[in-house]
């Protein structure tokens, strides 16, 4: 079927038309790839990777994608990007040099490599766009697979907006008809998320459409050592749906058939859109004419025969030749259109380069006038001077190359008249460019979670005492009765209502797609989390126990830390991701990779809360919040008594705020979790003997002590002692660079700043096994005591 009798209203000479205008696209995106491997070549721009062969089943993607669809790819979709209106020639170029303004590249302003594309959510004020009225792409990630995970909650949201009522869905969704298109290369369907993904898909049975861009190689490697039977759409055969069991419908289609494209994605659009059912689209016999990047050339792994047929088989020229053959274009005519492609992309490549270099030549210039000036004040002149020609002899300038030389001379001249202006210059510079680099790793919208003020739990004369886990599931109990587009999965989570009954009630009372089961696949769980935190909706994914959020962190780390981050500001993914943890039983279920955790994922915000009520209250504050989260409930808290709040889901815990659970002169404690109950023991232990601890519980490790209480408790008790149940180095040691780092409490230090931390192993099992893997509270009395030998040895006489 042609794309002219796939609708009724097209005439021929609008197909024509339709036809030319698709090859104009193909032949300008292959022109910007082939020059855009020599802007690399010659260093202009650092490394290229391209939509090169690959252009033809991109158009065909294009046609099929409606205003609502979302795009989870790869980085070689730019004519894609090109053909829905995403991308112009002076924005591919912009992103190949890395221009650090988001007006040129909106992708990411310079932040990841060209070819990873993404559209803005999100008005200047963070605030949702419309999303309904454009075509979308979520923010790309170079990681393979990577993009994997997000794709399947990017299309349950719009199952979620389909079946689930009572949710505003104006700005996200009309009626879930919305597809998410996935596009991945071959080669890259072996990594295990590629594979969990489409397991996931299949059970939720979500309108998502993977295209395999197959041409037969991972960088050199052929597909014989990738893929069983060379053949991902054979080997997932059994996918295929039937009169009697749901799955996949799996489609087929050579990537060099333009008529044959077009048909199968317009295919593969109605049946996801319509019946809610995923695709797979193998899109085979596509070839690469570049090779992978530009670090090499594939003449080194591909033999004769193979590049002959790539020749032949390029998708652009057997699009030229079935124009030619049903006469859609004279061979005239397709020569124009390269040629004025080839001139327009020359021309967009200029205009790039210029508004990239210009601004850095004006800074340039400014920097060469200022070192003159000091020069001539200067006992080094002739060497300043000679710095000063040398850098305005550079034609194209980096700003690395300006600020370096600056603060070299800065060096030359120190205490002499010049030094103040260089180093006020040196000073507004990096003020002004840094931001360019660094911005918006955390929201900077007024709904940021910093700015959502506390609010005290509320007790009265009824309150009663209750295990602690009916406090976290009354208080989900009011979130879920209060935002209808909150929803909460994971192992066990559903029908169950999660292992230690934090959401006991909570399937019957809301149903099985706001509180759901999830299967054993936790990269999985957190990609529907972040997809679906992208589509408007307000996630809780949930991952069973600490140890087993390894499995997701390569996607937290990668995508949904940094999103906000790569996108500087037009994209978010406000997702809370709920775990419980530290000590129980056994290596695998007593895990604190708190140091591992906080240094992977910055971008979000890690939250210890020492109790149910304080962990209730953090998923409070994060609902009204528009930032990512990871909450680490105390795994042995559960069954513990607390009084129950009357202001169940409003009452906040602040983020980034310690909390001084127990003031006193000697010594401050900090910690944190499941360890602080041990820290208040050891501390009444203490008492008895006249030593006075200060205890503060962390409560937020990201971000940390925001208002330094820690220091000021120590400029008070002039002692610090971090207790911690993660390796040695790890946790500990992050927060004592926090306070005495960054909050210069080594002023106020009488002793040495010490850390108590696990063993350097993983627990062992048993409750011996906790003892001798963990602090206790004998070694916390012990570290505090010896601490305090040192400074009054005849008080506290050596007890070993």
């Amino acid at each position: 079927m042609t794309q002219a009798e796939t609708s009724t209203a097209l005439t021929f000479e609008d197909f024509k038309k339709e036809v030319v205008n698709d090859y104009k696209i193909a032949v300008t995106s292959r022109e910007c790839s082939l020059l855009g491997r020599r802007e690399v070549l010659t260093g202009k721009a650092k490394f290229g990777i391209f939509g090169d062969g690959k252009e033809v089943p991109q158009l065909a993607m294009a046609k099929a994608f409606k205003n609502g669809d979302f795009r989870s790819g790869y980085y070689r979709d730019q004519t894609f990007m090109m053909a829905i209106g995403q991308l112009s020639i002076e924005q591919f170029f912009a992103g190949l040099y890395g221009h650090p303004d988001i007006e040129f590249d909106p992708m990411s302003a310079g932040r990841q490599m060209g070819g990873h594309f993404a559209t803005k959510s999100l008005n200047t004020d963070g605030s949702w766009k419309n999303l309904t009225e454009q075509k979308n792409s979520s923010a790309d990630i170079s990681p393979t697979a990577g993009q994997m995970p997000r794709l399947l909650g990017l299309a349950q949201a719009s199952k979620i907006y389909r079946e689930v009522s009572g949710i505003d869905s104006s700005l996200f969704s009309k009626d879930g008809n919305e597809v998410a298109w996935g596009t991945i290369g071959n080669a890259s369907t072996s990594e295990g998320l590629f594979f969990e993904t489409i397991n996931a898909a299949g059970v939720l049975q979500v309108p998502m459409v993977i295209c395999v861009w197959d041409d037969e190689y991972g960088i050199s490697v052929h597909a014989r050592h990738q893929t069983t039977k060379e053949n991902i759409s054979e080997i997932l055969g059994g996918f295929q749906r039937d009169e009697q069991t749901k799955g996949y419908e799996i489609i087929r289609v050579k990537g060099w058939d333009y008529a044959e494209l077009v048909a199968a994605f317009e295919r593969a659009s109605k049946i996801a859109r319509t019946e809610h059912v995923p695709v797979m689209l193998h899109v085979r016999e596509l070839t690469q004419p570049q090779g992978h990047s530009t670090s090499g050339s594939h003449e080194r792994y591909k033999n004769a025969d193979r590049l002959a047929w790539e020749a032949e088989f390029d998708c652009i020229r057997q699009m030229r030749l079935w124009m030619l053959s049903f006469n859609i274009a004279t061979e005239a005519e397709l020569d124009d259109i390269e040629t004025e492609a080839k001139k327009a992309v020359l021309e967009g490549k200029k205009n790039a380069w210029n508004a990239f270099i210009n601004p850095i030549k004006n800074e340039q210039q400014e920097l060469c006038t200022l070192l003159l000036q000091v020069a001539a004040q200067s006992d080094n002149k002739v060497f300043i001077e000679k710095y000063a020609n040398d850098l305005a002899a550079v034609k194209e300038p980096g700003r690395k190359d300006l600020v370096v030389l600056a603060r070299k001379v800065l060096r030359m001249i120190n205490g002499e008249s010049g030094q103040p202006q260089l180093a006020q210059w040196i000073k507004n510079y990096t003020n002004q460019i840094q931001p360019k680099y660094s911005s918006h790793l955390h929201s900077a919208s007024a709904q940021n979670a910093l700015s959502i003020a506390e609010v005290k739990p509320e007790y009265d004369e009824n309150s009663e005492d209750a295990d602690a886990r009916v406090v976290l599931r009354d208080n989900f109990d009011a979130l879920f009765s209060k935002y209808p587009q909150a929803l909460i999965f994971g192992e066990d989570s559903g029908n169950i209502g999660d292992v230690n009954q934090g959401l006991e009630g909570m399937q019957e009372k809301y149903g099985a797609l706001r509180v759901a089961d999830a299967g054993i696949r936790e990269a999985t769980i957190l990609g529907q989390g972040i997809g679906m935190a992208m589509r408007g909706l307000r996630p809780i994914a949930e991952i069973q126990y600490l140890d087993y959020l390894l499995y997701a962190l390569q996607i937290m780390s990668d995508d949904l830390a940094t999103l906000q981050y790569r996108t500087q500001g037009n994209q978010k993914a406000p997702l809370i991701v709920r775990t419980r943890g530290h000590r129980l039983e056994g290596i695998w279920h007593s895990g604190s990779p708190m140091g591992m955790i906080i240094h992977a994922l910055r971008g979000m915000h890690v939250l210890v809360p020492r109790n149910m009520t304080k962990a209730a209250g953090f998923y409070n504050t994060l609902m009204q919040a528009d930032e990512p989260a990871l909450i680490v409930e105390c795994l042995n808290g559960y069954r513990l008594k607390e009084k129950m709040p009357t202001n169940l889901g409003e009452f906040k815990t602040p983020i980034g705020v310690v909390e001084t659970i127990k003031e006193g002169t000697d010594i401050t404690l900090v910690s944190y979790g499941s360890t602080l109950r041990l820290v208040e023991q050891a501390a009444k232990e203490l008492l008895e003997i006249g030593i006075d601890c200060e205890i503060i519980d962390a409560q937020s490790l990201l971000p940390f002590d925001l208002k330094h209480d820690i220091a000021k408790s120590v400029m008070k008790t002039n002692r610090l002692l971090v207790v911690d149940e993660d390796v040695p180095g790890g946790a500990s040691a992050y927060i004592l660079q926090q306070v005495i780092d960054e909050q210069n409490a080594y002023e106020y230090l009488d002793s040495k700043p010490q850390a108590l931390s696990a063993q350097p192993h993983r627990p062992a099992y048993g409750t011996d096994g906790d003892y001798f893997s963990k602090p206790s509270v004998e070694d916390i009395y012990e570290k505090v005591y010896a601490m305090m030998h040192e400074v009054n040895p005849k008080q506290y006489p050596a007890l070993y």
